[in-house]
């Protein structure tokens, strides 16, 4: 199958809409087809060719890969679920463990347990410049222009 340029471009540009997770409601694969010039089943079966999944299949990825960054970010899953536009929590997690293999509280977990911050960092791990500077005296951070000239 030789696709155009133009064909190309139009197929990346679906694809972009396809990923925007954030419009409400989400656009149809009708729609989008419509768009990209194609019927909806040349479409999709054009889409696979180029991409490797139906439109249907990179959309849920999209979502779930948004899903994922909220759930890192300490979102809750419920939130999460109604953002993406899952209609009942059920669905959602059971999606959610068939595509990425754990449950979206247990990823959320795991994800926020990689990422902590601690209050404060042991001596050992602070960079040196930082314990020098907390070991000078006060008078020692003047600005240049506070500094006495020493014949100069």
């Amino acid at each position: 199958m030789i696709l155009t340029r133009e064909r190309r471009l139009r197929l990346c540009a679906a694809r972009e809409q396809l990923r925007a997770c954030d419009s409400a409601p989400a656009r149809t694969i009708e729609a989008i087809a419509r768009d990209a010039g194609l019927s909806p089943f040349h479409f999709i079966r054009q889409f696979h060719a180029v991409f490797g999944v139906t439109p249907h299949q990179y959309r849920i990825d999209a979502r779930l890969d948004r899903a994922k960054r909220l759930l890192a970010r300490g979102r809750s899953v419920t939130d999460v679920c109604f953002d993406l536009g899952c209609e009942s929590l059920g669905s959602f997690s059971d999606l959610f463990v068939r595509r990425v293999g754990e449950p979206p509280s247990a990823f959320q977990r795991r994800m926020r347990a990689m990422v902590t911050v601690p209050d404060a960092l042991p001596p050992a791990l602070m960079p040196g410049c930082l314990l020098l500077m907390t070991r000078l005296p006060a008078d020692a951070f003047r600005s240049f222009q506070e500094a006495p000239r020493h014949g100069i």
